[in-house]
């Protein structure tokens, strides 16, 4: 399985010690172009779960604590800045050339704070988890840092760890400048690391870019730690997968599948019944309750929340909804901005579009598309109806072929049906 370690896109957190709680500074590096995704969008945009690689990561700053985020940005600069939600704590910097990893972190450490610790992540690897970084930050001190490894099968590709006969890590040797037995290691390089800050502002104008690639490395630092009697504490991540990253579509597909089965193995876990856990997806926020049943090949997109003994049919799309306990969707519906409550049924093939509000025991049937109504308990709609813009009351009966025609041409009126009545 590829792991992306060359892209200059990366996260830099800073740890600003205290006496207390240690307050968090972030730097995200993103400014790659990302030939090989073959897109005019920056590869920090392109998505997992519905949600940009670089939020991904932004997420997982937030969850370790981060006080402040400054995000470096050069390809598509513009374009990233404008699908980045502007919290007060974020800030942008442009990086003008890239010039290797080292090179990239030196646009941030006028930003570091000389008592920080800095933990340096990719921002196209989406997957790492917060305990693998806490636990990286942990080793940090004067004198010593933080260096995540990870041991693969084939290492073809990747920085290679080399350590001497004490087993303590000495240099990172990158393949292209790797002799025959340094090609042989197994342990590489993920890029993550954690370091004093005043040690990066000392090593990082000491680099070079006297190498097979024309770049300054951010891995030579390394050897320079040792040569000053820096410990490098070693640590590997819990799963192979925290460390893939996302060089081509390849990629984001094989990291697409891995998070949508991490999610899919929680909700197992946690009392969901999944028909095909393989046929899952979710890209956005989804609240289950106890005992729901979710068949095949269900999409579900932005926030969604579902109540207690739900059942949710094949071949649904749910973004955006609420749905109450013991309510039942079949097969072939699409809900978006939706609320139904206690008991309803809806499908197969329904469309509830945005503003649908459906109370207890309501009924939608099939080939029935709403909009912006509210459908008061007990009433029932069941087939081959268009109601939009509309009010019914309790214990409606709408027949086949109705359709609610409130448009004038200039303004759309409200269609109000009260309780008890039939449209036939």
């Amino acid at each position: 399985m590829p792991v992306c370690f060359y892209s200059p896109c990366f996260v830099l957190f800073s740890l600003l010690k205290g006496h207390d709680t240690p307050m968090l500074t972030t730097v995200i590096l993103a400014a790659g172009k990302g030939t090989r995704m073959k897109s005019s969008l920056p590869k920090v945009l392109h998505p997992i779960a519905g949600k940009p690689l670089l939020k991904h990561v932004i997420d997982t700053a937030e969850q370790v604590s981060s006080h402040a985020i400054n995000i470096v940005v050069g390809h598509g600069a513009e374009e990233v800045k404008q699908h980045v939600n502007v919290a007060e704590n974020i800030n942008f910097i442009v990086q003008q050339q890239q010039l290797g990893t080292g090179h990239a972190v030196q646009q941030a450490l006028p930003y570091l704070n000389d008592s920080s610790v800095v933990l340096i992540l990719y921002g196209d690897v989406p997957l790492i988890e917060e305990k693998t970084l806490k636990l990286l930050i942990s080793v940090v001190d004067e004198k010593s840092l933080g260096l995540l490894t990870v041991t693969l099968k084939d290492s073809n590709g990747y920085g290679r760890i080399v350590r001497n006969e004490s087993d303590q890590v000495i240099a990172i040797v990158e393949q292209k400048d790797a002799s025959e037995n340094e090609l042989k290691i197994k342990e590489v390089n993920t890029g993550v690391m954690a370091v004093n800050a005043l040690h990066l502002k000392e090593w990082l104008p000491l680099l070079s870019n006297n190498n097979a690639q024309g770049e300054y490395y951010l891995t030579d630092i390394i050897a320079l730690a040792k040569s000053q009697g820096v410990n490098i504490h070693t640590e590997q991540p819990s799963h192979e997968w925290e460390v893939l990253g996302v060089n081509d579509r390849r990629q984001q597909a094989v990291l697409e599948r891995i998070y949508q089965s991490n999610l899919a193995e929680k909700l197992l876990v946690d009392g969901v019944t999944l028909i095909d856990p393989s046929r899952f997806d979710c890209r956005g926020e989804l609240t289950v309750g106890n005992d729901v049943i979710i068949d095949i090949n269900c999409i579900f997109k932005g926030n969604v929340s579902i109540g207690d003994n739900v059942k949710i049919g094949a071949n649904c799309i749910i973004e955006n909804s609420i749905i109450a306990a013991g309510t039942e969707i079949k097969d072939h519906c699409i809900l978006e901005g939706a609320t139904l409550e206690e008991n309803c049924i809806v499908g197969p093939f329904a469309r509830l579009r945005p503003g649908s509000v459906l109370a207890e025991q309501v009924k939608i049937g099939n080939f029935v598309e709403t909009k912006k109504v509210t459908i008061s308990k007990r009433s029932k709609v069941n087939h081959l109806s268009y109601v939009g813009d509309a009010t019914l009351g309790e214990d409606v009966n709408v027949g086949a072929g109705t359709i609610t025609c409130n448009y004038d041409g200039v303004n759309k009126h409200q269609t109000i049906i009260g309780d008890n009545v039939f449209v036939g």
